[in-house]
């Protein structure tokens, strides 16, 4: 250990390391799927940003540890960004540089037992912090969130429905906290035992307390996904040809993919007319998306657009958060450099101005949400509050097909469900398809990257009002209370500290010959 620690000594194999470190919590997501993972994940980091020598070094691990964090969950983006990546990876990680100033402020050094009570609270809502920071749909959004690696867990998805993705990643660190305490630190265990005790006690409780969804009906809703095509015409052919094979199966509800029609219905009257034969034929409205530049008005719009059995019902909407660099490129007059390095957007599409809630029929409404809006948990919740008995999610993966990306963008549904209390499905043109009920209980296979096919899935209806979809982003709330109180409580500390003219000191330590050593902060 001494000699490791020697090793760490020269600060570019410090980095290295701390960036390592920040990419572990990677295999906790899909494809690998360890969510069990998580649980310890940060604790090497943790636990070498509490050796620091100093606040400032343990900030730069920070940075380091957040680098590798961000490079490991959008490693699928390199062939389309190329060095652009490293660049957005940089920028982001200086969200964590704060943490690990406070991964050291209350974990380094000789250790006082409310400094480690109070680090069971700060570090964790520190963490909610950045990622309500980098959720913003202008940083790339909420992708690898650390409770997201919890979709497969039933315990887990009930207490997202209490509180949303943010308590899962909030009762996530505390573990990794409580953990690196109990390794690292003899006088902090006693408030980790505490802090796990308290965190399963919390997950019994959801489980015992949180309602569960009533069921009072049921759907079938096919996904049709073609597969890898090339040409919109040939992809429209093939997935005209799939519906086909519905006619006869009593289908509510039909889903075609992200972009499964690559123009737009008024200046195609034809494929419009196309798609209304097939709804006549199958007996149920179909749910297309159009990715095309509009006739009635200027810009490339990507929309979810109903169409019955005489042609589109007039319900439609357009797509509110685009994805960074993919759909437009932030500050082009600045950044527009990056069409030429990668596979940037060279024409911004344009945006929605409100989602929408659409009646198809037989008493069911449907919430559609379009790519990458499927990680935001407000749009599901919003969707639900407006009366959406179903979520639906339109992806297109195809571009990432021999990545982990499919998987991942997959599981964020069960997430959407469980939350919220309304079945999702998740239809792609190329994998992985998905359909979760109202628990975020998987109904069904996967339809994964191979399969070109018309699946029909049995949804459970529920109507219940869940407590996230009730009190919405509480755990944020209180994770900022948490750092309010601290800004607060350090800000009076600094006063009286200037007021004494005195450096504040740490409980002095003992070197091996037993002289007390005492530590500036």
């Amino acid at each position: 250990m001494r000699t490791f620690d020697r090793w760490l000594t020269s600060p570019w194999r410090r980095s290295v390391v701390a960036a390592l470190a920040g990419a572990l919590p990677v295999f906790a997501f899909p494809a690998p799927a360890l969510w069990w993972f998580a649980y310890v994940a940060l604790v090497p980091w943790i636990l070498l940003v509490r050796s620091a020598p100093t606040g400032r070094r343990a900030a730069y691990d920070g940075w380091c540890g957040g680098f590798g964090l961000m490079l490991a969950v959008h490693h699928w983006l390199l062939p389309s960004l190329h060095v652009f990546l490293f660049l957005i990876a940089g920028l982001l990680s200086l969200l964590w540089v704060p943490w690990g100033w406070l991964v050291r402020r209350f974990l380094g050094g000789t250790p006082s037992p409310w400094r480690g009570v109070a680090a069971l609270l700060v570090l964790p809502s520190a963490w909610l912090a950045v990622e309500l920071v980098r959720s913003w749909q202008g940083l790339g959004g909420p992708w690898g969130m650390l409770g997201s690696s919890q979709w497969q867990v039933g315990p887990a998805l009930r207490l997202a429905s209490v509180g949303g993705v943010w308590l899962l990643s909030f009762l996530v660190v505390a573990v990794n906290v409580a953990v690196a305490m109990l390794v690292a630190v003899r006088e902090f265990r006693i408030p980790a035992l505490a802090s796990l005790v308290a965190t399963a006690a919390a997950t019994s409780a959801a489980w015992v307390w949180a309602p569960r969804p009533d069921i009072d009906g049921r759907v079938r809703i096919a996904v049709v996904q073609p597969g890898v095509m090339n040409g919109g015409d040939r992809r429209f052919d093939h997935e005209e040809q799939l519906t086909q094979q519905l006619a006869g199966q009593h289908v509510d509800l039909i889903v075609w993919g992200e972009s499964s029609v690559g123009f737009d219905l008024s200046r195609r009257p034809d494929l419009a007319r196309r798609v209304a034969a097939l709804s006549r034929q199958t007996g149920a409205d179909i749910l297309v998306n159009v990715d095309a530049r509009r006739a009635d008005r200027p810009g490339i719009y990507k929309s979810s657009v109903l169409i019955g059995p005489d042609g589109p019902t007039g319900a439609r909407y357009d797509k509110m958060r685009l994805v960074p660099f993919g759909e437009y490129v932030p500050a082009r007059s600045l950044l527009g450099w990056a069409t030429s390095v990668g596979k940037a957007a060279g024409e911004d599409r344009r945006r929605g101005t409100e989602q929408v809630v659409m009646d198809v029929g037989h008493g069911l409404r449907i919430g559609p949400m379009i790519c990458f809006e499927t990680a935001f948990p407000d749009m599901s919740r919003h969707l639900a509050q407006d009366g959406a008995d179903v979520l639906l999610g339109q992806s297109a993966t195809s571009t990432f097909q021999h990545s982990w990306a499919p998987e991942q963008h997959a599981s964020l549904a069960a997430l959407r469900a469980a939350e919220t209390g309304r079945p999702m499905v998740h239809a792609t043109l190329t994998g992985v398809s998905a359909v979760y009920g109202p628990s975020g209980q998987r109904l069904g296979p996967w339809l994964g990257t191979g399969a070109s096919t018309a699946r029909v899935y049995e949804l459970p209806l529920a109507h219940g009002v869940t407590p996230y979809v009730r009190y919405g982003d509480w755990p944020v709330h209180a994770a900022l209370l948490v750092l309010a109180a601290l800004c607060g409580t350090e800000g009076v500390r600094a006063l009286r500290q200037r007021r004494t003219g005195r450096e504040p000191l740490v409980r002095p330590a003992r070197t091996a010959h037993g002289s007390p050593v005492r530590h500036v902060r």
